[in-house]
């Protein structure tokens, strides 16, 4: 008689707690739902906030030659499939760094492109733009050493390595002191390929300081 008191008084509390849990619980989604109330959601979708007079980024690589990129800046998508203004090679688009509009975007084919098309580009850019890049299929064929340099003078520290089929993802800016904090790369390898002749996708996202004048 004991024991089955005992065993009856715990189901009995076990109920009970439950029942509270999942009663305030209900309520408090319930009350969350009636409010319109719902879960934070940051720029571009990245897992954090930025400071005040900061903007956010997230760019994200091509998926070998099947998804392609996109380039997100503070919280507007500026380049994307969906789009339909991203293509084989580099995805590059310039951002103001003081107001954050869009200044300009294009793609690049780095397989069979004319690549006198990006150095004109990238030497037309102003001091004060921010250079957001992002890879799809391949973005090292067509590249030459003055190519190469040009964007070492944004910020880049793995341009020079980039091989056929890499994955890169970059942000720089004309005028950068320092090597940019911002960069990924990814290199094609059989070992270690997520796909069969093209590595894993990059996915890159921060927070960059306005440029105050």
């Amino acid at each position: 008689v004991i024991r089955f008191m005992a065993l009856l008084f715990t189901l009995l509390g076990t109920w009970f707690l439950l029942q509270t849990y999942f009663d305030q619980t209900w309520k408090t989604i319930s009350l969350r739902s009636w409010l319109g109330e719902s879960l934070p959601r940051h720029k571009c979708g990245n897992k954090r906030s930025c400071a005040q007079n900061h903007f956010a980024f997230k760019i994200i690589s091509g998926a070998a030659n099947v998804v392609g990129p996109s380039i997100c800046f503070d919280g507007v998508t500026l380049m994307s499939s969906v789009k339909n203004n991203v293509g084989r090679g580099l995805n590059i688009a310039l951002v103001n760094g003081t107001s954050g509009q869009l200044l300009k975007e294009n793609t690049f084919d780095m397989y069979s492109g004319d690549i006198s098309k990006l150095d004109t580009f990238l030497r037309a850019i102003k001091d004060g733009t921010i250079v957001l890049v992002a890879s799809y299929d391949d973005a090292a064929t067509k590249m030459n050493d003055k190519v190469q340099a040009l964007f070492v003078e944004l910020g880049s520290s793995h341009v020079k390595n980039l091989g056929f089929r890499d994955n890169w993802v970059f942000l720089g800016a004309k005028g950068l002191k320092n090597k940019s904090p911002f960069e990924e790369h990814i290199k094609n390898d059989k070992k270690t390929n997520k796909y069969e002749g093209w590595p894993e996708l990059l996915e890159m996202e921060g927070c960059i300081p306005r440029k105050m004048d």
